[in-house]
């Protein structure tokens, strides 16, 4: 079984068992997070369930793992002949998300 799911702005496919890194500062460590907006859950008899655009009563429940930081990320700049350069960085801050159940 899997779900499509959007979360922090971005869409996941997620399965039971399968950890995930969510936009966003981390809540406490072990808490239980539920994701609401389910976009489309699978089955493994080929079951497609899809909504318009959210699943009315479905959701995926998940377990914050802890904090995680993104890749870091490097932004230069440059103007040609004026000798203007910079650059500049940041690592996204991330939640690491054990996925736990799919409901529908």
């Amino acid at each position: 079984m899997y779900a499509i799911i959007q979360a922090g702005g971005r869409q996941l496919k997620v399965s039971p068992g399968m950890t995930v890194d969510v936009d966003g500062p981390a809540g406490d460590v072990g808490k239980e997070i539920t994701f609401g907006r389910v976009l489309m859950i699978g089955q493994d008899s080929g079951e497609v369930h899809a909504g318009s655009p959210y699943l009315a009563n479905a959701r995926v429940v998940g377990i914050v793992d802890g904090p995680q930081r993104g890749p870091k990320i490097r932004v230069f700049k440059k103007k040609r002949r004026k000798g203007m350069r910079r650059t500049k960085g940041h690592r996204a801050q991330l939640t690491r998300v054990r996925i736990k159940d799919i409901v529908i």
